[in-house]
C-alpha cells in the first residue's frame, strides 16, 4: 500500500495540472493514468485536430496566394502523410512535457485503471502497476469522458468518431457527418478544404445550436459556400454500412458517402472506476455532480472535468483542477460555468463567452447590442479575413457586458480579452473607453462596444438631432 495526500484519477488537462498544482502546493501526489499524458484533448482531441486545421488553413493560404500578390506554381495539394506526421509529432512532443512536468512537481505517476476499494483506498488494474494499492487523504477523480455511439448505429469500418477520423489513412473524397455540433463542424471545415465532398445531418433546427443564433448563420453561410451540405430539421435514419461506404435517409433524401462520422455527444468514463464502493453518488447518465468547490458527495472526493457531465472543455478541467486543490490546502476557491469561453476552430473561427440574444430573451433580461463587422477593419482587409463579427450584449440598465460573441478571425484568441473584463463586471462603456491598437483584430472589441450605445466610428451611424 502506497500512501499519499492526493491522489488523482486521469492525467488529461484537468488531472495532470491539479497534480502539478498539488506538488506546487507541497502536497505528495500521486496520479494514475490508463494511457498517455494529456487525455482526450491532447491525444485524440483538441492538440491533433487543431494541429490539422493548421495544415489546412496554411493550404487554403497557399491556393489564395495570388489574391496577395504572391504567385505559387504547380499544383497545391495536400499531403496527408506528412500532416498526420506533423501532428502526431506535436502530441509526443506535449505529451513528453507533461511527463516532465510532472516529475518536477515531485507527482508520482501510475499506469492502469483505477478502482476504489474504498472512500480512502483503490487499486491499480492493468498496465504496468497492475495489483498497486494506493491509499489517499483526498481523492480527485478526473476521468473524462468519450465519444457516444448509440445502439441503432450500424458497426463498421466505415463508421468512425472523431478518434477515428483524426488517423484515417487517406483522405476521404465523400464524408457523412451525424451531429452539427462543434466536432461535427470543426471537422466539416477542415476536410472540406482537402477536398472532401462533405455533408452534415443535424435533427435540430440549427447546426452550431450551443452559440448565439445570429453568430451560427455567420457560420452557416461559410459552410455552405465551402461546398458543405447542411441538412438540418430532420434525424437521419435506416443508416446502413458496407464496405464500400454508408447511406441514410433524411426525410425523402438518401445520402451517402464513403464514411460516416458520428458526432452526437459524449459520455462519461466511470464504469471501471467502482464509484460504489466509496460512496460516490452519479446521475443517471452515470456522470458526478459536483459544488462550486469540485466536491462530490462525499468529504474529500472531488471530481473535474467532462466527468462532471456540464462543459466537455479543456480549460475548464484545468481551471477546476486549480479549484479543487486549492479546496484540499484550505484555501477557499469557487468556480461557475456562467464565464467558461467557447472556442470553435470552424472557418471562421468562433469565441464566445457569457449570455447569448436567446437566453437574454429566455430570462427576461432588457439588453443591448453592439456589432461591429471585420469587413470594416482595416486589419482584416490586410490578411484577406473578412467573414464574421464581434457582437456585444450589455444590460440596457446597468451597460454591464453580459455577452460576447465573436465568429472571425483568430475569434478564440480574441474572446480571451472578454473573459476577465466580463469578471471584473465591466461595462460596455468602460470597454470602449479602453484604446485598442491599431492596426489589429483586437479594435472589433472596441468598435462593437462603443456600437453598443451608437457612437462607433467605423460603421455609418446617423446623426442625433439636438
Amino acid at each position: 500500500m502506497e500512501k499519499f495526500d492526493l491522489c488523482i484519477i486521469g492525467a488529461g488537462p484537468g488531472g495532470y495540472v491539479a497534480a502539478i498544482h498539488a506538488g506546487q502546493k507541497g502536497l505528495n501526489a500521486a496520479i494514475v493514468e490508463k494511457e498517455n499524458f494529456g487525455g482526450t484533448c491532447l491525444n485524440i482531441g483538441c492538440i491533433p485536430t487543431k494541429t490539422l486545421i493548421a495544415g489546412a488553413e496554411v493550404l487554403h493560404k497557399a491556393r489564395h496566394a495570388a489574391d496577395f500578390g504572391v504567385d505559387i506554381s504547380g499544383k497545391i495539394t495536400p499531403n496527408w502523410d506528412k500532416m498526420q506526421n506533423r501532428k502526431d509529432e506535436v502530441i509526443v512532443k506535449l505529451r513528453k512535457g507533461i511527463g516532465g512536468l510532472l516529475k518536477a512537481a515531485g507527482v508520482k505517476t501510475f499506469n492502469g485503471t483505477a478502482s476504489f476499494l474504498d472512500r480512502k483506498n483503490l487499486v491499480v488494474n492493468g498496465g504496468d502497476d497492475n495489483g498497486t494499492k494506493i491509499s489517499a487523504d483526498n481523492f480527485i477523480i478526473a476521468s473524462g469522458s468519450e465519444s457516444l455511439v448509440p445502439g441503432f448505429i450500424p458497426e463498421s469500418a466505415r463508421v468512425l468518431t472523431s478518434t477515428e477520423l483524426l488517423s484515417i489513412e487517406k483522405i476521404p473524397k465523400s464524408l457523412l457527418i451525424l451531429g452539427g455540433g462543434v466536432i461535427g463542424c470543426e471537422f466539416a471545415c477542415l476536410f472540406a478544404e482537402l477536398g472532401t465532398k462533405v455533408t452534415v445531418v443535424e435533427m435540430l433546427p440549427n447546426i452550431m445550436s450551443v452559440v448565439d443564433k445570429e453568430i451560427g448563420r455567420v457560420i452557416s453561410s461559410k459552410m455552405k459556400k465551402a461546398g458543405i451540405e447542411i441538412l438540418t430539421g430532420t434525424a437521419m435514419s435506416d443508416i446502413k454500412a458496407s464496405g464500400k461506404g454508408v447511406s441514410g435517409k433524411v426525410g425523402g433524401k438518401t445520402v451517402k458517402a464513403d464514411y460516416l462520422l458520428v458526432s452526437i455527444g459524449r459520455k462519461a468514463v466511470s464504469d471501471n472506476l467502482n464509484l460504489a464502493a466509496a460512496g460516490v453518488k452519479t446521475d443517471e447518465r452515470s456522470w458526478i455532480p459536483v459544488n462550486e468547490y469540485c466536491k462530490t458527495n462525499v468529504p474529500d472526493i472531488y471530481a473535474i472535468g467532462d466527468i462532471g457531465g456540464k462543459i466537455w472543455l479543456a480549460h475548464l478541467a484545468s481551471a477546476m483542477g486549480f479549484c479543487a486543490v486549492d479546496n484540499i490546502c484550505g484555501e477557499r476557491n469557487e468556480f461557475n460555468y456562467d464565464l467558461v469561453p467557447g472556442c470553435i476552430f470552424t472557418n471562421p473561427e468562433i469565441g464566445t463567452v457569457g449570455l447569448s440574444e436567446e437566453q437574454c430573451k429566455e430570462q427576461g433580461i432588457d439588453y443591448t447590442v453592439g456589432k461591429f463587422p471585420f469587413a470594416a477593419l482595416g486589419k482584416a482587409m490586410a490578411i484577406e479575413e473578412t467573414d464574421g463579427m464581434v457582437k456585444i450584449i450589455a444590460d440596457s440598465q446597468t451597460d454591464q457586458v453580459l455577452g460576447v460573441h465573436i465568429a472571425g478571425p483568430h475569434a478564440t484568441d480574441l474572446i480571451a480579452e472578454a473573459v476577465p473584463a466580463m469578471q471584473l463586471e465591466i461595462t460596455a462603456k468602460e470597454l470602449g473607453k479602453a484604446i485598442h491598437a491599431h492596426p489589429t483584430l483586437g479594435e472589433a472589441m472596441m468598435e462593437a462596444a462603443h456600437a453598443v450605445h451608437g457612437e462607433c466610428a467605423h460603421i455609418p451611424v446617423r446623426k442625433r438631432r439636438k
